[in-house]
Order: C-alpha cells, then structure tokens, then sequence
C-alpha cells in the first residue's frame, strides 16, 4: 500500500541501515549545493567521508534558529527560478525564515501527510473539512491539503474561526473529519448548544489536532481533550510538525505518540550539552531532513522538548514515536524557584469552563527575574474568581501568578488576531 510504506514496518537495524544511507547521499548533496554547510564542513574540518552512521552525526555541529534567521539566504541548494512555493516560519521565536520549496519538495510534503493522514485512519474517499488556514505563506494549510489530494480524499477548505460556517459546511456536506486547533473545537461546541444545532449526531468522526497538545506525558487525555470528549464523542488525534522538518509525527489509532517516517527524517534527542539524552528521557528534538531539495537541514535543533518511546507500536510500525511536546526550551519560564513550560500552564486554565479567553504574558522584572502575568475574560459571577485560579495554580503548579481580569472584547481581539495562524496565548516579552 502506497500510503503504509513498508519501511516503517521494518526491523530496526534494517531502518538504521536505510537512513544511514540516505544520510550519506544528503551530506554529499549539502556538500555540493549548500553555501552554508559548504562554510560549515570546512570551518569545522569535516570531511563527509567520515560520516558512515548515525552515530557519527555526533561529529558535526548542530544548526539553530539563529542560524537560519541570520543566514536565510545561504541555506538555498537551489536557484530562485525552481522554487514553486515560498513558505516562512510562524515567527514565534522572532523574525520568520523563509523556505522555498521546489516542484519536488511540494511532492514530498504532499506524501509526507498522505503517510501521516493514513497513520490516523483517514482513507480515500473520506470528506475532510480544514479548519486552518492555507494562505498567509503557511506551509501547514498546504501540507494538508496536498496530502489529501494525493490520498484522494475530498477536501473542504473552510479555513479558521466562525463557527456558524463551519457547522453549516459540516451539515452540507458530511465530513468525517476536520483538521483544527483543538480549542476551537470548544467554541464550535458552545455554538451550537446555544442555536440548539445536533451535533452530536453529526457526521464528525474525529479530528486531527494541530497546534495545542491534547495529551499528557503519559498519552492520557489532557484536560483540554477531556473538555471536548466530555460534550462531543469523537476521536481526536495528535500531530506534531514544524516548517522547518516539513515532516509530521501523526498518531495512530493506538494514540500513544505521533509516529516517525524513517524515508522523510532523522531524529535525535540532545541534553543542555547536545549529547543524546537516555531512553526515557526528554530532550531538545533535532533533525536531519532527507529528500529536501531547496533547504535541506542538517542536525537542526527546533528548539522544543520531547520524550520518544521505543516499545513496539500495537499498528506493526517499528519507528520511535514522539510523545507531547513539553514546551519550548526558549519558553522555559524560572518563576520563584520553579521551572515552568507554557503546555503546564495551558493545562490549568484550560479546567475552568468559565473562562472565555486567556493570555500567559512573560516579562522580566527590573532585578531580572521572570514574571508572570495571566490575562483572562470569564463570564463567571463568582468574586472569587480570581483567587480559584490562583489557588489552582499554587495546587498544580506550587506558583502563584499574577491574575489580571480583561474584558472579553478587548481581549479575544488580540488572542484570535486575524494575523495569526493560531491563537496567540502565549507572550513572552523577556
């Protein structure tokens, strides 16, 4: 079957031996086409040669973000007149990147979400509604849409927000499946129980979530996924990409953790000091992409903090699987003594049904510590609103942030601002 590639479901060392030689043929290509590896392997006196396995990656300095911000433009393996498509980066973390993609990497994109898709159950013939965006220079919205195509799903583009369009979209034409944040599942919900809509005999049999984490570390659901199964039964599963590896690590029916596409990526997981962390432990997730022509990345570290699993998936795949993403290591937050991610925080707010809209604002105080401030809109009665909060937080999180109250139009303008690609609950302004 195209879409179950038969390497996923290989002995491991017969997947080792594969991508070592996939590596081989990317390090000569880097070698050839990259100014910026070009630099790389002769400043740090690296002869490719000597990369004959996975191990030996170890020999080769990792790339950053601020590598790719500050030399976008030497990261190109090929002339401006082959690319097709120019994507960038959300920008959380400053200033976008731009990548090119070529006719060929369109092509591996649209594979890599038909394997990804097909990891969550989605066949051909199933109708697909995207609730995501597929302009603004986003590569995600293109990646599902090209996937499904090439899966010959059929496809609803009805892009993000308005939940009166999306139900009428769902009662028109009977999808399966809808591709979101998760979060906006809630609001579609509240929707329609306030205009008396049926939805729980609606023709929605899952979702695939983009963006916000729906699990705990140990694959249960997380509070924002038990919200929406407590009101909607439906399937949800997690998928977990970035710009930067155009590769997704899907879930499969399983649900324990988004699984690795060995042909499309190497993963490593590196501590503080870029040495590979011991099974079981989390680190900072970094990649080599194979089969990208236009910007190929080599030990690329994005930056955000995951735990991979080992143990052999119930599905007949024998790749690593990713388990929720921990939080940004740029996030990380030092508040009185405790280190806290967003996801942790995320997770607390997201218990109180009366909450409308929130927003986690970092900032670093004038001796240089980390503060937190915590804007809500709730449309709770209750005075003590505000101290059930905190005292959640100091229950959950041994913390108590500051809680500020903001009225509900002013604030949901600047979470769900039509600029961005998803909600923006997260500031950090150190």
């Amino acid at each position: 079957m195209q879409f179950y590639p038969s390497i996923e479901k290989s002995e491991v060392q017969e997947i080792k031996a594969f991508q070592e030689k996939k590596l081989k043929e990317l390090l000569a290509y880097l070698e050839k086409n990259s100014p910026f590896y070009q630099r790389l392997f002769k400043e740090n006196n690296i002869n490719i040669g000597d990369i004959q396995s996975l191990e030996d990656l170890q020999k080769i300095p990792t790339t950053s973000k601020n590598d790719l911000q500050e030399y976008n433009h030497d990261f190109f393996c090929i002339p401006p007149n082959k690319i097709v498509d120019y994507s960038t980066t959300s920008g959380t973390l400053g200033d976008p990147v731009t990548f090119g993609l070529s006719d060929s990497d369109l092509e591996r994109l649209a594979y890599n979400e038909a394997i990804s898709f097909a990891c969550a159950g989605i066949q051909k013939g199933d109708v697909v509604q995207m609730i995501t965006t597929i302009d603004k220079r986003f590569m995600a919205g293109l990646a599902y849409f090209l996937g499904l195509r090439k899966m010959g799903a059929s496809v609803v583009r009805m892009g993000p927000g308005i939940p009166e369009l999306q139900w009428d979209s769902i009662f028109r034409y009977q999808p399966k499946y809808l591709i979101t944040v998760p979060s906006f599942l809630l609001k579609m919900i509240d929707y329609a129980e306030k205009h008396g809509l049926d939805y729980k005999n609606s023709s929605v049999y899952g979702a695939v979530c983009i963006g916000e984490s729906i699990k705990n570390q140990d694959f249960t659901d997380n509070i924002l996924s038990q919200k929406i199964k407590e009101k909607w039964n439906i399937k949800l599963f997690s998928t977990y990409a970035s710009t930067e590896m155009s590769t997704a690590f899907t879930e499969c029916e399983h649900q324990i953790g988004g699984h690795h596409h060995p042909e499309l990526i190497i993963t490593e997981i590196l501590d503080d000091e870029e040495n590979p962390v011991k099974e079981g432990e989390s680190g900072e997730l970094t990649i080599t992409t194979l089969g990208v022509e236009a910007i190929p990345l080599l030990r690329f570290k994005t930056g955000d903090l995951v735990k991979a699993h080992y143990e052999p998936c119930q599905c007949g795949r024998n790749t690593l699987r990713l388990g929720p993403v921990l939080g940004r290591k740029q996030h990380m937050i030092k508040y009185k003594g405790t280190t806290l991610y967003p996801p942790a925080m995320n997770d607390i707010l997201n218990d109180f049904n009366n909450l409308l809209c929130y927003q986690i604002i970092i900032h670093s105080n004038e001796i240089g510590l980390d503060e937190i401030i915590i804007k809500i809109s709730t449309d709770s009665e209750s005075e003590n609103f505000v101290n059930e909060v905190r005292d959640h937080f100091r229950a959950k999180l041994r913390v108590s942030p500051k809680i500020e109250i903001v009225d509900f139009d002013v604030l949901s303008k600047i979470v769900y601002n039509p600029n961005s690609r998803k909600p923006i609950t997260f500031v950090d302004l150190r």
